[in-house]
């Protein structure tokens, strides 16, 4: 397994639109250990989008239970193709991100989503969650999406903030 290089702003390949998997073949399941490997080495990390780790695919990692504040989950997971399918509420919380080291931001999100999506095993799944689980999950799919959180800031100038030391 291999730990791999996480993009950095203003690197443009994080602007793109990732593709669906069609196929989950032994390059993907490669890709797939060593992505997760990707997301824990980094201490605290709670989500990882495959276009920060420049591959083009619709693969997001997920593990909010690593948190340093408790919060309700569903542990590890690996979604390959995910997609909201309904939201509720609305919340501004501070985010982060390991493609914009330097700075976090309050992003509006929504409290509650279901999503469904595709494990490694090729087994579909329906997922509600909540909270910070939902929070990670939009964030991510938001990368498949060319978005970072800068794009959902309100304010450049209010929104967001110099970080004053990671995780």
């Amino acid at each position: 397994m291999a730990i791999l290089n996480v993009l950095t702003i203003p690197d443009p390949r994080l602007k793109l639109v990732s593709q669906p998997v069609t196929n989950i073949d032994a390059a993907v399941d490669q890709f797939i250990r060593d992505f997760v490997e990707t997301l824990q080495s980094f201490r605290g990390c709670v989500g990882l989008a495959a276009p920060q780790v420049d591959n083009p695919l619709r693969i997001v990692a997920i593990d909010v239970s690593v948190s340093r504040k408790p919060h309700p989950n569903h542990g590890l997971m690996v979604m390959i193709n995910p997609e909201i399918v309904a939201s509720d509420g609305s919340e501004l919380m501070r985010e982060g991100c390991l493609s914009i080291p330097d700075f976090t931001g309050n992003v509006r999100r929504s409290v509650q989503i279901a999503l469904r999506y595709t494990d490694p095993t090729g087994k579909e799944y329906n997922l509600e969650t909540e909270g910070f689980e939902a929070r990670a999950i939009q964030h991510e799919i938001d990368h498949l999406n060319g978005l970072l959180f800068l794009d959902r800031v309100s304010s450049l100038k209010d929104d967001v903030f110099r970080r004053k030391n990671y995780l």
